[in-house]
């Protein structure tokens, strides 16, 4: 019998590294993640009922894949890969670390089998991941904070930019949108119903409780997509202060040798990957049996299955947690064996009734569940920065129309500042100041495309690398 519904729901998001800088920030960031989170879970999820989004500026950069920086790609993994793992481990082995030194030789397996899968996929990693089976979602064009984008021709660029190249490539949609950090507020869901959204996850820990069975309820919208919640208590067991990851038993993520390499577990020993695969099981079992009770619960009190959301970002799983594809596959194998019915958020549209008349507040998964991660002092510069730049933007699109190479490239221009990870990386001092130099970088590129359509620069080329292709302005100009 089954004890009501899990949707798991993957967010895949990179910002636009690719072409800008390399180690330690920059287009490295998009190889390590293709070797070590998306073509490592290609097997894991394939026809799997899960729920898989895939950010267009992702897709942006996993198309480029097939051509010259796919060559990058296979240069990173056997040039730079390979040898270091060879050199530290020969180094740790003249250390008398020979523990270390064989981990560091086993770990160097992972790139040579990501090697082995992307030429067996020609490179194509985006229409691997297309062809998987599962359920797949889109998002806003760059990931810009919605709330914040200070216009409503600015947000409809960023949702109908995101809906259209997500069509162009898989061949359809059907419905599901990610806010880019799960960030809401009252009148979004307008303009997703607009452009044809079914659906969409809301963070209401806030608003309704850690832990209220109300987070197991999707929740109808008077303009028509159903919010689906988030079960933080769920959520919190992999992505929190004390969850699975930071068991001592798992690969440490911040312990590096010379090269950037990660032998130590977090407790700090040699780090035994037979033993943290066998943990990973024991926590996926665990993670089930937690899911169960929470629906079991809520059928107690409201008499109906309810259904869990676990929403996490896909690059979690691989990469900051090593041992998360065993989590997730040993995960989906289970559920049915507990009752428990994993679902695509579409299915679950179909088997549940969304509650009418619950408000829904403003929100985010951010740390406060507000969004002082993207608004607060210590990124106001870039935050009015993007805002000065969306309404100069406008301001030229409304004054000649859309037409016209520079005007092309502003737009793009601006759709890079406003990726919200550039005051993520600010507000947690992750990358230097490599947000400040992309966003100054891309400002000073708009402006000089604006520039031109007044007549005092030379015309630009409309496309920005890979970002955005075939973009559509006329949100900006539509009445």
């Amino acid at each position: 019998m089954k004890r009501g519904s899990l949707a798991m729901v993957l967010h895949s998001h990179m910002p636009y590294v690719e072409g800008f800088g390399t180690w330690p920030f920059g287009e490295e960031w998009l190889w390590e993640a293709v070797a070590t989170v998306y073509l490592p879970l290609l097997e894991v999820l394939r026809d799997k009922p899960v729920t898989l989004g895939l950010t267009p500026v992702l897709c942006d950069q996993l198309e480029t894949l097939t051509g010259e920086p796919g060559d990058r790609f296979t240069s990173f993994l056997r040039d730079i890969r390979a040898p270091i793992h060879d050199e530290d481990a020969s180094g740790l082995e003249q250390s008398g670390e020979p523990g270390l030194a064989a981990e560091v030789r086993r770990a160097a397996g992972d790139y040579a089998r990501a090697d082995e899968a992307f030429s067996s996929l020609g490179g194509d990693v985006l229409g691997a991941l297309g062809a998987l089976g599962v359920e797949l979602w889109t998002s806003a064009a760059t990931h810009a904070v919605l709330p914040l984008v200070a216009t409503e021709p600015g947000r409809q660029l960023q949702i109908s930019a995101g809906v259209a190249s997500h069509e162009r490539r898989f061949g359809g949609w059907g419905g599901g949108f990610w806010l880019p950090e799960c960030a809401y507020e009252p009148g979004l869901e307008r303009e997703l119903a607009e452009l044809g959204t079914r659906c969409f996850c809301v963070d209401q820990t806030n608003a309704r409780g850690l832990g209220s069975l109300d987070q197991l309820e999707p929740m109808a919208t008077e303009a028509g997509p159903v919010a689906v919640p988030i079960d933080w208590q769920t959520i919190e067991l992999i992505w929190g202060p004390n969850s699975y990851p930071g068991h001592d038993t798992y690969r440490d993520y911040h312990g590096r040798t010379i090269h950037d390499l990660k032998p130590w577990n977090n407790g700090g020993g040699s780090y035994e990957h037979e033993a943290a695969l066998g943990l990973a099981k024991e926590h996926a079992h665990q993670f089930v049996r937690h899911v169960a009770a929470r629906l079991d619960a809520y059928e107690r009190e409201r008499g109906r299955p309810g259904l869990v959301c676990c929403a996490l970002d896909t690059e979690l799983i691989g990469h900051w947690w090593y041992e998360g594809p065993a989590f997730l596959a040993e995960v989906l194998d289970l559920c049915d064996g507990e009752g428990v019915e994993l679902v695509t958020l579409p299915e679950a549209l179909d088997a549940f009734e969304p509650v009418e008349g619950r408000e829904l507040e403003p929100s985010s998964w951010g740390r406060r569940k507000d969004l002082s991660t993207w608004d607060s002092p210590k990124v106001a510069e870039l935050a009015f920065a993007a805002r000065a730049a969306e309404l100069a933007t406008l301001a030229a699109a409304s004054r000649g129309g859309v037409a016209g190479p520079a005007l092309e490239r502003a737009v793009r221009e601006l759709l890079a500042v406003q990726s919200s990870d550039w005051a993520f990386l600010t507000t947690y001092e992750l990358a230097g100041d490599y947000p400040q130099q992309r966003v100054d970088g891309h400002l000073a590129e708009l402006h000089a495309a604006l520039a031109a359509l007044t007549g005092s620069r030379a015309e630009p080329e409309a496309e920005l690398r890979n970002l955005a292709p075939k973009l559509d302005l006329s949100p900006l100009v539509a009445p």
